[in-house]
């Protein structure tokens, strides 16, 4: 991973940031989301580091071969 790996995060979320405030929003208020977005990532990250590891709980159908060209 690049050594600058937090420049360029302090420079995304600063960008993030500034277009939220600039659309309208109180700055304050964008913090609080940041940071309460921030806090779900964590937990989650807790409860499930590598999600896509998981097997899938929906029953995978296997496709119908009633229809009239199926047999044909």
């Amino acid at each position: 991973m690049n050594s600058d790996w937090r420049a360029e995060l302090r420079n995304g979320m600063e960008s993030l940031l500034d277009q939220a405030v600039a659309s309208g929003a109180k700055q304050a208020d964008v913090f609080k989301a940041a940071i309460d977005a921030i806090d779900r990532l964590r937990i989650g990250n807790e409860h499930d580091p590598v999600p896509a590891d998981d097997v899938s709980e929906k029953r995978v159908e296997e496709p119908a071969n009633d229809w009239s060209a199926a047999s044909a």
